[in-house]
């Protein structure tokens, strides 16, 4: 991949570790002010269980995409990449569709962009 697709691609996975963090790790306190305006203050400590459930998916796309950086044949490190990117553009306009607008911009689009490179090539 070029440098430029995999600093995108690259973000795109850090930016699921951190989801992955904050909704296994720190839901009843970063994810309640990240989604403050998404639930009401007393559902965060019953949902605990779910959103960790949810934070896990998110480390395993987080995985792939690392992964894709440590195979060594270029059309196997693109086929990789592009279906941990293709996963993540989905579960981003599924949130984006299902919860906040928001999600678009913040997950779909930067893996969308990752995709469109990591393609490209």
């Amino acid at each position: 991949m070029t440098l430029l697709a995999k600093i995108f691609t690259a973000l795109v996975a850090i930016e699921h570790i951190y989801i992955l963090w904050m909704e296994m790790f720190a839901w009843e306190t970063v994810g309640k002010k990240t989604f403050k305006n998404a639930l009401p203050d007393e559902l965060f400590k019953p949902t605990k269980g779910l959103a960790a459930n949810q934070g896990l998916y998110n480390g395993f796309l987080a995985a792939g995409l690392i992964w894709s950086f440590m195979i060594s044949d270029p059309a196997w490190q693109k086929n990789v990449a592009i279906f941990f990117l293709s996963c993540v553009v989905v579960a981003g306009l599924y949130g984006a569709f299902s919860a906040s607008k928001k999600i678009f911009y913040t997950q779909a689009l930067p893996a969308i962009v990752a995709l469109g490179l990591v393609v490209s090539l």
